[in-house]
């Protein structure tokens, strides 16, 4: 199978990305979506990412832009930036495609969307999955995969923290 380029994975409209969906879908393809800030990418982030693309055939991933994240997180997160974080993303094999979300939630992305799969990590209860009704009443599958402990980019903050002594 040929490897697509971190270019071509990277989304900047649900327009384009919709039309590339629409494509997929109509050729029988699962398309499968997950959401998050992914902040400093981990083994977590990796052996997730993995876990949902084999739940079908084509993985969106929706990141939460700078602004969302600092909502979110605090004032001194994102570590990294929303650029670089979709780089990073769209070079992970798994991934088929990243686009950004600005709003506290993907609900906007996720009713335009409309994928076969919702999945989020296992830290999230099924029925707390934004979006979780939508693709559920559109036919779709809803899932939480188990978390794996200790591979957070917060335990990773803390860690590094204490290093230094300021935590």
């Amino acid at each position: 199978m040929e490897q697509k380029s971190i270019k071509s994975k990277i989304f900047h409209d649900l327009a384009s990305l919709n039309e590339v969906i629409a494509k997929e879908k109509s050729s029988g393809q699962k398309i499968v979506f997950t959401n998050g800030c992914f902040d400093l990418i981990h083994v977590g982030h990796v052996s997730y990412l993995e876990e949902a693309k084999a739940l079908g055939d084509y993985l969106i991933v929706a990141l939460n832009t700078d602004a969302s994240v600092s909502r979110l997180k605090g004032a001194h997160r994102p570590i990294v930036s929303e650029d670089n974080r979709m780089k990073v993303i769209a070079a992970l094999g798994s991934v088929d495609a990243v686009i950004l979300f600005n709003e506290e939630t993907p609900i906007l992305t996720i009713e335009a969307l409309m994928p076969d799969i919702l999945v989020k990590g296992g830290d999230w209860a099924v029925d707390q999955i934004v979006g979780n009704e939508a693709v559920a009443h559109n036919g779709g599958l809803v899932m939480s995969l188990p978390y794996l402990e200790s591979n957070s980019t917060t335990d990773i903050e803390r860690r590094i923290l204490k290093i230094h002594g300021l935590g």
